[in-house]
């Protein structure tokens, strides 16, 4: 007697080597029908920015492709992902669900489904396939999550290794008459204007675009990377987007690094590695606190004294023209290419933090809709990290001085006369849009009466 087929659900997983749930799937030896949700209303599956929404459409085009070639299909759905699997299971009289796991609030439905199924008599099963180490893995000695990244990365490291990459399968078979959606009909490409002509230059979405970006990495770039701080030469990896979208695993990473480099690459191994622990860290703090996009991890922030948002002033952030060179440098990389270089980003959240004193979560949004690599975890962490109000935060007196940050590592100045063609001309602002050591001075007044707040009486 023939059993159902088995579903595999995609989320941020959107690869065919080193997908547990995948193999899973077609261990039960049975037809394999493989699902995207796009789920924009279950609580915890937050709409994705316009960046983000153009890497899926190519994301998923070039998956489709993959998998037809093995002979599946990718079925395309919209609405809850909770209700499309149960309707999919109802339909194809599946006997198997698997997927890889999320951290977020989205979570919460995933148990529920999970605990539904089982009790239907259906094989339910979630799998660890997109970080290194499970959240509720790495504690302190006391049993409690970290709120350090050092001491949490010596744990990490500590623990059990990051397990070997599963191959991809070699042959797919799909249950027959499972109708799909096409991503063409979702939206998801700008038309008018269409403003992707940087981010096709830039970016080859899907999973071949990933191993080649992470080739590149290792052959060519990772012995530049102890010059990660400077933004005018290529020294990072560049592999966020395809991390955050699940075109390749962590482990994949880890396995590719885990072998013999040349010296010169050798030496900044351990310090890329420690970049994708905060990775880690960042999902790690989610899972404990998966209100993180929307509240201070910090409590006592909730009383920080923001000022009111003056649009004309955030318009020219968002625009790149606040005359502050390295943050408009930033902005106008970010609306090209979906991008941003990590340095920047901080200098660019501090500007607008302390001294603009715009609530993080402003920025946070703004990013999480132009960036290609905005992720659940890592965006709102980062953003809290640099306003003080998250784990492992500077402290909110540690405001980054953008120009000394460009003397520092844009000497040259050829990230910003990139980005800024007009720069040095009169038709680039003489003098920036707010008085940087008044607006520093006003960021520590604040700071100050937030520890006020604080103190006993």
């Amino acid at each position: 007697m023939t059993s159902g087929p088995a579903i595999v659900w995609l989320r941020n997983d959107l690869r065919l080597h080193d997908n547990p749930a995948l193999d899973a799937a077609v261990a039960t030896g049975e037809p394999v029908l493989i699902v995207y949700v796009r789920d924009e209303v279950t609580p915890g599956s937050r709409p994705l920015g316009r960046a983000s929404q153009w890497w899926l459409h190519h994301s998923l085009t070039t998956l489709r492709t993959s998998i037809e070639a093995l002979g599946g299909s990718l079925v395309l759905r919209t609405g809850s992902g909770p209700d499309v699997i149960r309707e999919l299971v109802a339909a194809t009289a599946a006997s198997a669900v698997f997927w890889n796991r999320r951290y977020g609030i989205a979570r919460e439905a995933d148990a529920l489904l999970k605990e539904s199924l089982r009790g239907e008599g259906l094989t339910c099963e979630s799998f660890a396939g997109n970080l290194l180490f499970e959240p509720w893995t790495v504690r302190t000695g006391e049993g409690n999550p970290f709120k350090v990244f050092t001491p949490f990365w010596r744990a990490a490291l500590a623990g059990e290794p990051p397990r070997t990459p599963l191959a991809a399968p070699t042959a797919l078979r799909a249950p027959e008459g499972v109708p799909s959606e096409n991503p063409e009909d979702w939206d998801l490409l700008p038309t008018s204007p269409d403003w992707s002509s940087g981010l096709q230059d830039m970016w080859t979405p899907g999973e071949a675009g990933a191993h080649q970006r992470l080739e590149d990495f290792v052959e060519n770039t990772l012995k530049l990377y102890h010059r990660r701080d400077e933004p005018g030469p290529v020294t990072t990896s560049r592999l966020s987007p395809h991390l955050s979208f699940g075109e390749i695993s962590p482990h994949q990473i880890w396995a590719e690094l885990d072998r013999s480099l040349p010296a010169e690459a050798e030496k900044n191994k351990a310090k890329f590695l420690s970049e994708v622990g905060w990775r880690e860290f960042s999902y790690n703090i989610l899972f404990h606190f998966p209100e993180l996009d929307t509240k201070n991890f910090r409590a006592e922030f909730d009383h920080f004294p923001w000022g009111d948002v003056d649009p004309a002033l955030l318009k020219a952030w968002h625009r790149g023209t606040t005359g502050v060179p390295l943050v408009d440098a930033g902005m106008r990389e970010l609306w090209h290419t979906g991008y941003m270089h990590n340095r920047v980003r901080m200098v660019v959240a501090s500007f607008l933090i302390k001294n603009m004193l715009v609530d993080w979560r402003v920025g946070e949004a703004w990013f999480w809709d132009t960036l290609v690599d905005a992720d659940e975890a890592n965006n709102p962490a980062s953003w809290q990290w640099v306003a003080g109000s998250g784990a492992d935060a500077a402290p909110y007196f540690r405001v980054f001085n953008p120009m000394l940050q460009a003397e520092k590592f844009d000497p040259q100045q050829d990230y910003i006369r990139r980005w800024i063609p007009e720069y040095g001309t009169p038709d680039y602002p003489s003098e920036p849009i707010i008085d940087l050591k008044a607006s520093r001075d006003r960021a520590l007044r604040a700071f100050d009466e937030l520890k006020a707040l604080r103190q006993p009486s």
